[in-house]
């Protein structure tokens, strides 16, 4: 598995990226399950679009979701020049810059939107960031990301207890550190915030962070361009009321913020994942109610 990841990655982009969209038309003409994932969390999300929209949507979405993951082994493959290589606009990066400034550190906003692999190698341009990493199940996709992420100036941390205090401790002394909040959390580390209408188990990670610190909170992105020309970093402001101490505020600050990234380009997030399966109420969307 790994010789053929990194025979992947040695293949041209636009040879990997056609590869993928074929990939992805492969799952909607099968109505596989990431299809159907796809298609409920649009259902929930964007509930105006006509049907045919929706549809047109969930295909692009599939197509997306297949090259961000090949795009990955790409970027990981690939010398950290040859992916900034690939950036065409960075558009806010002042922002970015000034957020750097704050002596209470700075947390980037980063949903699973977009080309987040590429994101990294840029980041490290201005920053060495402590990032929390949770391994593959796979050994041999671990040890190829590892490989990747290890070469840039980035500390991994575990998703665990001592990987928060490391977080912490390195926004305390004005560090760097980027979170994907929009994942299901355990019980213990979620309360309920609206997420695209959905009453959904939300994580408390990032703003139980920016409330302790009181650190620059952005949002980052990197989107593909429509004509496959190359990606764009986004630096999204975020909102200051994702610093309150009232967690139900910051969270759904922080649901509404990521809704704000996501709608520039839907069909650049991972459709796929649901994030749907732990409603207020018991309630999973992907269980059909009899």
């Amino acid at each position: 598995m790994y010789t053929i990841l990194k025979n992947f990655s040695k293949l041209p982009l636009r040879f990997i990226q056609n590869l993928a969209q074929l990939a992805g038309s492969l799952l909607y003409l099968s109505h596989s399950s990431a299809r159907q994932v796809t298609e409920i969390n649009l259902a929930s999300a964007y509930p105006d679009l006509s049907e045919a929209e929706r549809a047109d949507l969930t295909k692009r979405s599939l197509k997306s979701q297949c090259m961000t993951y090949a795009e990955s082994v790409k970027i990981w493959g690939s010398s950290p020049e040859y992916a900034l290589s690939l950036i065409q606009d960075v558009h806010g990066e002042d922002i970015f810059l000034q957020a750097l400034q704050n002596p209470h550190g700075c947390l980037a906003v980063v949903p699973h939107f977009g080309t987040w692999e590429l994101l990294n190698v840029w980041v490290n341009q201005h920053t060495s960031p402590v990032i929390m990493y949770k391994p593959s199940k796979n050994e041999d996709i671990d040890r190829f990301m590892l490989q990747a992420r290890q070469r840039l100036k980035a500390t991994l941390v575990p998703t665990d207890d001592s990987g928060v205090r490391a977080v912490f401790k390195h926004l305390k002394q004005g560090g760097f550190s980027a979170i994907l909040p929009d994942h299901v959390p355990k019980e213990s580390g979620g309360i309920y915030s609206y997420f695209y209408v959905q009453n959904a188990l939300s994580s408390t990670l990032l703003s139980k962070l920016a409330a302790k610190t009181q650190c620059s909170v952005v949002g980052l992105s990197c989107l593909r361009r429509k004509d496959l020309s190359g990606y764009d970093i986004v630096v999204t402001p975020i909102s200051d009321d994702i610093l309150s101490k009232d967690l139900q505020l910051s969270v759904d600050t922080l649901n509404k913020e990521m809704e704000r990234m996501i709608n520039v380009a839907p069909e650049q997030y991972l459709w796929g994942y649901k994030r749907f399966r732990r409603l207020a109420g018991g309630v999973n969307l992907y269980k059909p109610t009899h």
